[in-house]
């Protein structure tokens, strides 16, 4: 079985989709997909469908979901020569809930799924960057974006449990890309970096590290008013928005920005995030 939800659901069985184009059986498809391989109670698909005031028949009405699924992964299974098992060994009925398997056993049948192997390319990233390899970082972080195709879970109604999952990946997408970046300068690629970081700043206006970034790009790059200018604008937007004033470890890159001659560089290990701080100080 292929799942993907970094980008718009898509969970395919011997490549027909099983995904149902209803809003609450693709929700419910959803939830099973982010915690395939394990029992998904049916008080949490209740809770994800209907939040804290499911209906009588909600039981019930889960089950006709799932037979719906079930439709959709026997149509798929008879795409298969020699298959034996049922939709009802794919989707399974345990006590209290329901496990979706994503594959028979069968090495060739495994299949892929994005966010584990996001989550596997991310870690080995992280990993490669407490180590040193800065470009063993950079290449598995790129690796781990590049699965990325859109938001997570575009196209799918999202309830509270399905906005909390979307909610993590996106958390550790942008701390993937926020590491990617820091490999990115580490290895001297500021000029490079300018025109992703101006769209990102943009995107995130209040986020401290990517502005730390596009700073110390900026300034890399020979840029230095420009970057004393975003840090203005990053400070302007925190007080004015949340009251805030920029971090201790931004002020500080502020500082060493400030104190440098104009095209010279700040010196490698210039704060850009708290950790960074910590390591150069």
């Amino acid at each position: 079985m292929d799942i993907e939800v970094l980008g718009a659901l898509s969970v395919r069985k011997n490549g027909l989709s099983i995904a149902p184009t209803a809003p609450k059986p693709r929700q419910v498809l959803a939830l099973l997909a982010l915690h395939s391989d394990q029992v998904v109670p049916l008080a949490t698909l209740a809770e994800e469908l209907w939040d804290d005031a499911p209906p009588r028949s909600a039981r019930t009405t889960v089950q006709t979901y799932v037979m719906q699924l079930r439709e959709l992964i026997g149509e798929a299974l008879a795409r298969r020569d020699g298959e034996r098992r049922t939709a009802k060994d794919v989707l399974v009925t345990l006590p209290g809930g329901y496990r979706l398997e994503t594959g028979d056993g069968t090495e060739e049948a495994e299949g892929t799924v994005d966010f584990r192997e996001f989550e596997r390319l991310a870690t080995a990233g992280h990993r490669a960057m407490d180590a040193g390899d800065h470009t063993g970082a950079a290449r598995l972080l790129r690796e781990a974006l590049a699965l990325w195709t859109g938001s997570a879970l575009t196209g799918v109604h999202q309830g509270t449990r399905l906005r909390t999952e979307a909610e993590r990946l996106e958390e550790a997408r942008l701390a993937a890309l926020d590491r990617r970046i820091e490999a990115d300068l580490r290895l001297g690629r500021h000029r490079e970096l300018l025109s992703e970081l101006t769209v990102l700043v943009s995107r995130h206006p209040m986020h401290e590290a990517l502005h730390g970034q596009f700073m110390l790009a900026l300034h890399r790059s020979g840029r230095r008013s420009e970057a004393l200018d975003a840090y203005q604008r990053l400070r302007a937007t925190l007080v004015s928005q949340a009251g805030l004033e920029p971090s201790a470890a931004l002020g500080r890159l502020q500082m060493a920005i400030l104190a440098a001659r104009p095209g010279s560089p700040v010196p490698d290990g210039a704060p850009v995030t708290e950790q960074f701080v910590a390591r150069a100080s």
